[in-house]
């Protein structure tokens, strides 16, 4: 009976370490490609004589406390106001649709084109909003910007003029993030999210491989996304679903990583799931409708490799969890095995977890905070917690990427919008969290249990001697499922807590 089990945890475990190896070798390549492409840097060829028409879309939905911010930034932009329309996207079912609506009353009484749209209901969630706005849309560039973004005055004028190339369908700006340093939880958001961008998305734009459209902070040339089929619903990312079907089809799509649109992190760790299991079913959507098409296309051989990292690297999430279950009982019970501690494999193994799970992330993620000249060193010391969080959220998201996968259809859950003002203090958004924290779920348990089964783990291990190497990684994945699950555990009490009582352990 050890015999097989053993055979049966060496054979899952290796499987999934050999996956994980070859997307943390990907992660180097990528380094590798920023760094050779660091000198092909976008600039635009010419200048508009005459700047074009912009529009800027706004979509909306519940937005109580950034409603207001983001009509008032988008209108004030510095363009010229016969050039630019404002139009607001309002799905809203509660007091923010009044809010807006007042709004962009006041803003027009000031001499600003804004249109209030509202839509009786949610018809293809963002996607139907955008498409909707598109009917009324003067300008023949789109802008987007989600409720919880803050356009930056000279946004437009900064990248209005990479379009002077006819093949240039959309321009993205790199996220910024308002309130970084607000918690240890809101850091290591920021520096997942800068890796995304600072790394990735300059590598692949760089080097003429294929990125997507975040849902924000960018410009779209209205003919291209008619020509790519307009925004389609059928998945959770709307955004990457139309970048691919837009490149596919010739447009290209310019990264730029100096121009910054700012907008706020999620500070509480529900909101953040929430938002991390929708990028996750998202993915693994578009990953079953477009990477079918692409692999069989005659695109380059580069760009369907990178493509298919891309859309594929959510089977991280099930493959992480997987890990984290086996890696304890296929050392315990290996014996004799292949993973016995005299063979080589073992250690070959181990090199390779170590390089997985902290070469791999601490150097994609400090160059990533080193290049836009933040405290990198600092992130040095968050490699354990980022690794942390990251395991902690892979359970949500290997639900959410199965869910994707076999087809699984679900309501576009938006994520909440506190309104983060740094005059406020740290602790002001607290009191606005009430309604927006889940009451009960039962992923917080689960994440409690793996916690205690692997905090069992680890005892076992100290008591019988065996098993040691593993322990540094157990309580890596342990610490991750506690953390989330302790937080969202605290999330959902407070949610049945008074108002004024409401705060939150970040």
């Amino acid at each position: 009976m050890q015999s097989i089990l053993a055979f049966t945890f060496n054979t899952l475990y290796l499987l999934a370490m050999g996956v994980l190896t070859i997307y943390g070798v990907h992660r180097y390549w990528q380094v590798i490609l920023y760094y050779r492409k660091s000198g092909n840097k976008p600039a635009p060829s010419t200048q508009f004589e005459h700047l074009p028409a912009i529009t800027v879309q706004l979509p909306l939905f519940n937005e109580r406390y950034v409603a207001a911010r983001v009509i008032e930034a988008a209108c004030r932009m510095d363009y010229p106001h016969h050039l630019l329309q404002v139009q607001v996207l309002d799905d809203s079912t509660d007091d923010s649709a009044e809010i807006a609506r007042n709004t962009c009353e006041k803003m027009r009484s000031q001499g600003y084109n804004v249109e209030y749209i509202h839509r009786a209901n949610r018809q293809g969630y963002k996607a139907g909003a955008l498409e909707h706005g598109l009917a009324t849309a003067t300008g023949d560039f789109v802008a987007i910007f989600d409720a919880d973004f803050v356009p930056q005055p000279q946004m437009l004028h900064n990248t209005i003029h990479y379009f002077t190339d006819p093949k240039v369908g959309c321009v993205q700006t790199r996220w910024e993030h308002l309130n970084r340093w607000h918690s240890l939880l809101t850091r290591c958001q920021a520096i997942f999210l800068d890796g995304h961008f600072v790394i990735e998305h300059a590598a692949r734009s760089r080097s003429g491989r294929f990125i997507n459209f975040n849902g924000t902070g960018g410009i779209w040339r209205k003919a291209a996304i008619s020509a790519a089929g307009g925004w389609q619903h059928d998945t959770l990312t709307e955004d990457m679903d139309l970048s691919y079907r837009a490149q596919m089809a010739g447009w290209r799509i310019v990264f730029l990583s100096e121009e910054t649109s700012p907008a706020e992190l999620p500070p509480e760790i529900a909101a953040f799931k929430q938002q991390q299991h929708r990028w996750a079913k998202g993915h693994a959507q578009t990953a079953v409708k477009i990477l079918p098409r692409l692999l069989t296309s005659s695109l380059p051989l580069k760009v369907k490799a990178e493509a298919l990292f891309h859309l594929s690297a959510g089977a991280a999430y099930p493959l992480a969890v997987l890990l984290s279950i086996l890696v304890f009982p296929t050392f315990y019970f290996g014996g004799p095995s292949i993973l016995s501690p005299h063979s080589p494999v073992l250690w070959i193994t181990l090199t390779c977890l170590f390089a997985v799970l902290t070469l791999s992330a601490s150097t994609f993620y400090v160059v990533a905070q080193k290049e836009i000249r933040q405290h990198w060193v600092r992130c040095i010391w968050l490699v354990p917690l980022l690794m942390a969080v990251g395991t902690g959220i892979s359970l949500g998201n290997a639900l959410a990427v199965l869910q994707g996968l076999f087809g699984h259809q679900s309501e576009f859950v938006r994520t909440p919008k506190y309104g983060i003002n740094h005059d406020e203090g740290k602790n002001a958004w607290k009191s606005r969290a009430v309604a927006f924290r889940p009451r009960t779920s039962w992923l917080a348990f689960v994440e409690l249990l793996l916690a205690g089964y692997l905090m069992i783990c680890i005892g076992i291990s100290l008591a019988t001697g065996r098993a040691m190497l593993c322990i540094p990684f157990l309580f890596i994945f342990m610490s991750g499922y506690l953390y989330v699950g302790f937080l969202s555990f605290h999330s959902q009490w407070l949610a049945t807590r008074p108002a004024q009582g409401a705060g939150a352990l970040v």
